[in-house]
């Protein structure tokens, strides 16, 4: 993360949609996307590490803390990137990762991140956007706690990993495709 980004002109958003792997993977590619860190929302502090969480019971999520600059790109276009890469009509579910752990979330920090997320998702079911309706929960963002450093960056640094090329780099080519205009000038994915 850039230390030299005035704290004015950085925001947070905390999103999860299954691994986080995946969504840490979407949400690097972005132009004013200053950092994405893998980690946990949703549960308390003593059973925010991995073992843990993949268990289910911990009422965690898999989520990214997504640190944008808000000049760059904003709220409402970091949740379309969100809502396009994964699928919201899935109950604790994305692919063949199953359980609570990896269901889809937006973790609000305040009403007006609130309103937003509601509002959006109320536009996408009207829109007949998914076959389904949209099951991503709205939850209040009690705290964030960051995986284990082996999770960060997880794709960038693993990026012939069996799970990466046949779950992770597909999400990160359909943000490619459709998002093309808003990509950093370089990804992270050529390091």
């Amino acid at each position: 993360m850039s230390q030299s980004q005035p704290a004015a002109s950085r925001a947070t958003a905390v999103f999860a949609g299954g691994c986080f792997w995946c969504v840490e993977a979407v949400f690097e590619e972005l132009d004013g996307v200053i950092d994405a860190v893998s980690g946990y929302a949703g549960g308390t502090r003593e059973t925010a590490n991995y073992e843990a969480v993949c268990t289910g019971s911990t009422g965690h999520a898999e989520a990214v803390q997504i640190i944008y600059d808000p000049s760059r790109i904003g709220y409402h276009r970091l949740l379309e990137v969100h809502f396009a890469t994964h699928d919201p009509t899935t109950l604790n579910r994305q692919g063949n990762d199953v359980g609570p752990q990896y269901r889809s979330a937006i973790f609000y920090a305040n009403q007006e991140e609130q309103r937003i997320a509601r509002e959006y998702i109320a536009a996408l079911n009207a829109s007949g956007a998914f076959d389904r309706p949209i099951v991503t929960t709205l939850e209040p963002l009690t705290e964030f706690f960051p995986a284990e450093a082996y999770h960060q960056s997880y794709v960038c640094v693993n990026p012939r990993q069996g799970y990466v090329r046949a779950v992770a780099l597909p999400k990160v080519e359909k943000l490619r495709a459709k998002f093309a205009g808003d990509l950093k000038k370089k990804s992270p994915l050529d390091r």
